[in-house]
């Protein structure tokens, strides 16, 4: 009761009229960039992370949320009408999602999947409003060498399941790690990799990095490749409402529910986002479809586009919960919200329910809120969003561009930082081009600091003694978890590998 009763609060502070605002403002924000193929809701938050500091704490998170929720909302729909999934947790969707739209039942399509992310999104809204605290009371336990094993296992794990290539993750990681500690050190005041150049004394702004990859990279590898890459077919849907008749809505109900299942375990792990469970659940549905005496997937299944839409979106609910009781950031636009909450001077864990519990309960508030929303600017509206790739691509990425330079710029108004931006850019860019994830980088450079400062402090409250980071049943659990998680990714490589060979 202790946690509606803090819920009831939530949504006093969320249904403020500038708070319902940034709701809506969030939504269709995250909305359209889902939208748009390439530009997901990680590339939002980075970009909008310099322009909402004139924001209070509150405010600013809530139109992250909706900026995070509105890109897989948004992802599905371009996958469905074009064949071109916004993110790669829509691809699973769009297997399934474009064959009903070349079959004509492109409003099925969107409809099933609107109400799937809506159903996996809340069902993940009420799990996280009754787990997060006591997760937050489980996190008061950790200590410098449980912080420690926290961030190997968000490295491994993240760095092994995101890329096909182990090698290729592990060398984002290190790139992000060597990013983060470029500067002074804060204990020996030792120079850092600055090459001697006192505007790298401060270290690199976590904003530079996230922009530059993000958005730069990703723009400039659109760009390049926009005259080689065939244009994808757009097909439009019959009628003005998406809708579902009686038969399908119950066709749909256990594949949502299912979807919800699966994804919901997925928030807290650190598997890289959405896409492992997106997959797991479409790979459950197919399974079934087989033993029906006529089986549908391949040809448009209904099914196969509810349960990875539910599960998509229960696993973002749940790494919000992850994040704000952990401080644990499992997917690249977790970590961009990390980095804002220190931005604001606040770290997500037990402190943050005891010291900001006006901002946890109304940012939890505002995920059914925005729920509600999007579910309304998607289901009847979803064609509209469409139109939005008629924008002539050297007027879109153009003004992208801009607004990315001027947000870098606004930050610290240092001409070396849009340098920085120009070059990280490039970076990210090549990493595109060599499939090199970008996620691993993020995390790296966003949890490095912590990992150091943890290693530090253990060891000197320990008195240099390393047996404190296997001393405690709580590092040994999470050692515990990435050795399953690299254990389960070398079987696959090596299944893999013996399926080419054959």
């Amino acid at each position: 009761m202790e946690q509606l009763n803090l819920l009831l609060e939530g949504f006093s502070g969320a249904l403020s009229p500038m708070n319902l605002l940034w709701v809506l403002i969030g939504c269709l924000i995250g909305t359209a960039v889902g939208v748009l193929p390439g530009l997901g809701s990680s590339m939002a938050v980075a970009l909008l992370l310099p322009m909402t500091f004139a924001l209070d704490p509150t405010a600013a998170f809530i139109l992250f949320a909706g900026v995070y929720f509105g890109g897989l909302f948004g992802d599905s729909t371009m996958g469905i009408l074009m064949n071109t999934p916004g993110q790669a947790s829509a691809i699973a969707t769009t297997i399934e999602g474009h064959a009903m739209a070349k079959a004509g039942r492109a409003p099925q399509a969107l409809a099933v999947a609107a109400i799937g992310a809506f159903i996996g999104g809340m069902a993940a809204s009420v799990v996280v409003v009754f787990l997060a605290p006591t997760l937050a009371d489980l996190s008061a336990n950790f200590g410098p060498a449980e912080f420690f094993a926290l961030s190997l296992l968000a490295f491994g794990a993240i760095s092994s399941v995101v890329a096909d290539s182990v090698v290729k993750g592990l060398t984002a990681l290190v790139l992000g790690l060597i990013i983060a500690t470029v500067g002074i050190d804060a204990i020996s005041g030792a120079e850092r990799l600055t090459a001697g150049s006192m505007n790298l004394f401060d270290g690199i702004s976590l904003v530079v990095v996230a922009v530059g990859m993000l958005a730069l990279g990703e723009i400039l590898n659109v760009v390049t490749r926009i005259r080689r890459d065939p244009k994808p077919e757009q097909l439009g849907a019959s009628g003005d409402r998406a809708y579902l008749s009686k038969s399908e809505i119950k066709e749909a109900i256990p594949a949502w529910g299912r979807g919800t299942a699966i994804g919901l375990p997925f928030g807290v792990i650190p598997v890289g986002g959405a896409e492992v469970p997106t997959f797991l659940a479409y790979d459950v549905e197919r399974r079934i479809d087989r033993r029906r005496k006529v089986p549908v997937f391949g040809r448009g299944a209904l099914r196969g586009v509810a349960a990875p839409e539910a599960a998509g979106n229960s696993t973002t609910g749940m790494a919000m919960g992850a994040l704000l009781a952990l401080g644990l950031p499992v997917s690249a636009t977790a970590a961009i919200m990390l980095a804002a909450f220190r931005q604001y001077g606040l770290q997500p864990g037990p402190l943050l329910f005891d010291n900001s519990p006006e901002l946890v309960w109304a940012l939890l508030a505002s995920f059914f809120i925005a729920m509600i929303v999007l579910l309304i600017i998607n289901l009847p509206f979803a064609h509209l969003w469409a139109k939005l790739l008629l924008i002539p691509p050297p007027y879109l990425y153009g003004s992208i561009v801009l607004f990315c330079g001027l947000g870098v710029y606004a930050t610290g108004l240092s001409r070396f930082d849009l340098l920085l931006f120009l070059a990280i850019g490039c970076l990210g860019f090549a990493m595109r081009r060599y499939d090199v994830p970008v996620a691993p980088l993020l995390i790296g450079m966003v949890l490095g600091p912590l990992a150091e400062t943890s290693m530090r402090d253990a060891l000197l409250g320990s008195n240099g003694d390393y047996a404190i980071f296997v001393s405690g049943p709580i590092p040994l659990v999470l050692y515990a978890l990435l050795l399953v998680v690299v254990g389960l990714k070398a079987r696959q490589a090596l299944i893999g590998r013996a399926r080419r060979d054959v």
